[in-house]
C-alpha cells in the first residue's frame, strides 16, 4: 500500500469515526448517541440548536446565559452604589425613596467607602 491510499484510509477512516446513524422516531425525536451527548455536555432537557445548511441539518448545544432578575434593593444598591459626587448620591438617595426603600438600610458603596445597612 502506497503512502497516498494509506492517507485516504486514514481520512475514510476519521470520517467514519466522528459520524453515528441514529433513527427519527414519533414527532421527529432523534436519539443522539451517548458518546456525542457526553462529549457536547448535552443532557435530558438541555437546549440544541437545528440549522438547515445546504447538505442537511446540523445539530448543535445551544449556548445560554443566565439572566439575573435584580431585586428592588439591588436596584437601589446599584443606584446608591454608581453615585460620582455627593450631589449625584442625594439625587440618587431621593430614587431610591421613590422606590419605596430606606436608602440607609440599603448595603452599598459610598464615595471610597462601603456603607453597610442598619437594621
Amino acid at each position: 500500500m502506497g503512502c497516498y491510499d494509506r492517507l485516504k484510509l486514514m481520512s475514510e477512516q476519521s470520517r467514519a469515526a466522528s459520524h453515528e446513524v441514529s433513527k427519527v422516531g414519533k414527532r421527529g425525536t432523534v436519539v443522539m448517541p451517548a458518546r456525542l451527548r457526553r462529549k457536547f455536555g448535552i443532557e435530558e432537557g438541555s437546549l440544541v440548536i437545528a440549522e438547515e445548511r445546504e447538505d442537511g441539518i446540523l445539530i448543535r448545544p445551544a449556548e445560554t446565559n443566565s439572566i439575573e432578575i435584580y431585586t428592588p434593593e439591588r436596584k437601589a444598591e446599584f443606584i446608591l452604589s454608581n453615585a460620582v459626587d455627593e450631589e449625584d448620591y442625594q439625587k440618587a438617595r431621593e430614587a431610591v425613596r421613590e422606590m419605596g426603600l430606606d436608602p440607609d438600610r440599603i448595603q452599598h458603596f459610598h464615595l471610597d467607602r462601603i456603607r453597610p445597612a442598619k437594621r
